[in-house]
């Protein structure tokens, strides 16, 4: 294999975002069987299939002109009269589905400002306390350590720091608004939840494959520590 080839891989590889993984039931046994599924997973997430918003049956019809072209069978259609097709599609998808999003987002942060307890700041955050907590409250300029969850609206969890092996440290004003701002409401000990507007959090280009575009984010977040600059 190409040297070059490999090293692509291997640069996938490094880049994969967090994801959910099944092991209770994976059918998948072998070492063998678990290389080349990995392969698949890595071909899909760089293919950005996301766009499409494929459904199962167009799904296996994607798997199925993959099979023909890596076994060498005879391509059942001409690919190149439909290159142009496809991205008018992905085009029409997103749109939808960009819409659709944005209509749930809206949706949610309505009812997320009645909530018992929200506050709602001018940027749009969202705030809602959990746990009052009793120790320093940070600055944005301070360094913070946090445990958190972070969920789509539709209740999809996309990143966490318990898939990153425990509590994640970084500067406070290194991060989306949302988070600069929500956390400095916070006290070491706390926890809260944000609801965050797109455009306090990823906005209009999202973060592909994980955030859809103008997507509304929803953090669970436990204040551990507060380190200073």
């Amino acid at each position: 294999m190409n040297i070059k080839k490999i090293s692509l891989i291997s640069i996938c590889l490094a880049v994969l975002p967090a994801a959910s993984f099944a092991e209770t039931g994976n059918p998948l046994k072998t070492e063998s069987q678990k290389m080349f599924y990995t392969l698949g997973v890595i071909l899909g997430r760089n293919a950005d299939l996301g766009r499409f918003s494929l459904t199962r049956s167009e799904v296996r019809l994607v798997v199925e002109g993959f099979s023909d072209a890596a076994e060498g069978h005879k391509i059942k259609v001409n690919p190149n009269a439909y290159i142009a097709k496809l991205n008018d599609f992905a085009r029409a998808r997103q749109k939808a589905q960009i819409a659709a999003d944005q209509a749930s987002g809206a949706a949610y942060l309505a009812k997320a400002r009645k909530e018992k307890g929200a506050q709602v700041s001018p940027s749009g955050l969202i705030y809602t306390p959990i746990k009052e907590g009793t120790g320093a409250q940070p600055k944005a300029t301070d360094m913070v350590t946090v445990n958190y969850t972070g969920r789509l609206t539709n209740g999809k969890i996309f990143d966490s720091s318990s898939r990153h092996g425990g509590p994640a440290t970084f500067p406070l004003g290194n991060v989306i608004r949302c988070w600069t701002e929500g956390l400095q409401k916070m006290k070491v000990g706390g926890k809260a939840k944000l609801v965050c507007p797109s455009d306090i959090a990823y906005g209009d280009q999202g973060s592909p494959p994980v955030i859809p575009p103008k997507a509304t984010l929803v953090f669970d977040v436990q204040l551990l520590a507060v380190k200073g600059q």
